[in-house]
């Protein structure tokens, strides 16, 4: 009897570990009204905005737009070669953390330079010449090796904190190669010294076979990634296959599991682990499924919005709505739906320098969200 116990026991407490990753989703039914800033960018990937108001947005199919209120587009010209390929293009853009003194800028993009057809994410530091409208002064601070013509899973967000830079780049498609060897690019979030350089207590830095720019490995294709107010913690999310969207506490030298263990399923609902657990591997914080395709990640600090500070917003591709989620004690306790008539895919969201809360919606251009 006590043996029965003991069972019934166990997986009473499994069935608890396992609901805490999927937790419900609430719903917040108060209507939230967006002014249309700046239409006619089709697919918004990046969106950073200057000090001065202005914003930096990316158009995936190649474009840099400089964006004032009220005002027409400009191009900003001296881009480098991008290959426009699916899922690839122009992708994310920073500010350097001293932009007012030096006008730096960071983004990532589908290179095709390198060996081996087709292209791989590179992040490339330059000038924002503000004048002449161009780029200026580039510099490649990092190129993922191993190109390919696979359209798929570039990654690819930025963020900077306490003197270094992080960024991701997705399995490029390739998720029995690239997750899980280190010695390969692709599956990964890296971290560089703000000038390039690496880290010298990055975890990997003492493999004779790792890249040495590896901050954390076992990724499928991370879409989200900020610092969590002033905790200093890093935070992810990143699409699953069909089930298993994640969000993740990336933390130095950790493996995130794909594809060895996963909460989803291939597109066509056959299965390709039937591991959700294994020792050595990080567990999701939450994940969903069915997926939401889960894109861009802000941390709100703003007084602008009082009642969701503190907490992350995110952005659905799949049903075109928000995400509120929030953290207590590195857990996520609570996810609420926000915003469910947004009009489109939500590509990119973030909090700007004005404080308040832009959004890019595919075929739609970049919203404000009004408190």
């Amino acid at each position: 009897m006590k043996y029965l116990i003991v069972t019934v026991l166990i997986l009473f407490l499994s069935t608890i570990a396992q609901a805490k990753h999927s937790i419900h989703l609430d719903e917040d039914k108060k209507s939230y009204k967006t002014q249309l800033m700046w239409p006619g960018i089709s697919i918004p990937w990046g969106m950073v905005q200057l000090p001065d108001g202005r914003m930096l947005a990316t158009e995936r199919s190649g474009t840099l737009f400089l964006l004032a209120e009220n005002k027409p587009a400009i191009e900003i010209q001296g881009l480098p070669n991008i290959h426009v390929n699916n899922q690839g293009g122009l992708l994310d853009i920073v500010l350097h953390p001293d932009f007012v003194k030096n006008n730096l800028i960071f983004f990532t993009y589908a290179s095709p330079a390198g060996k081996g057809r087709g292209s791989n994410t590179a992040l490339m530091q330059a000038t924002l010449d503000t004048k002449n409208n161009s780029l200026t002064e580039q510099k490649v601070l990092y190129k993922g090796e191993e190109n390919t013509n696979k359209g798929a899973h570039y990654g690819s967000r930025i963020v900077i904190d306490d003197g270094y830079i992080y960024f991701s780049i997705g399995d490029r498609k390739d998720r029995d190669l690239n997750p899980q060897d280190l010695s390969r690019d692709g599956g990964k979030i890296y971290r560089l010294n703000l000038d390039g350089s690496i880290p010298s207590d990055n975890p990997f830095i003492e493999n004779d076979v790792a890249k040495k720019a590896i901050f954390s490995y076992g990724h499928r294709n991370p879409q989200g990634l900020i610092i969590l107010g002033d905790t200093g913690q890093i935070w992810s999310h990143e699409h699953g296959p069909k089930g298993g969207d994640e969000v993740n506490l990336i933390e130095a030298g950790k493996n995130y599991g794909w594809p060895v263990i996963s909460y989803g399923i291939n597109y066509n609902n056959t299965k390709f682990t039937d591991l959700t657990k294994k020792s050595g591997m990080q567990q999701p914080k939450l994940y969903w499924d069915p997926s939401i395709a889960p894109s861009g990640m802000a941390f709100i600090s703003s007084d602008k919005y009082p009642q969701w500070q503190d907490k992350i917003l995110l952005g659905s591709m799949k049903f075109n709505y928000l995400i509120l989620l929030e953290v207590l004690n590195n857990e996520v306790v609570k996810q609420t739906k926000l915003l469910t008539n947004v009009g489109g895919r939500v590509r990119n969201v973030i909090q700007g320098s004005d404080g308040y809360i832009y959004l890019g919606i595919d075929g739609k251009g970049i919203l404000r969200l009004l408190p």
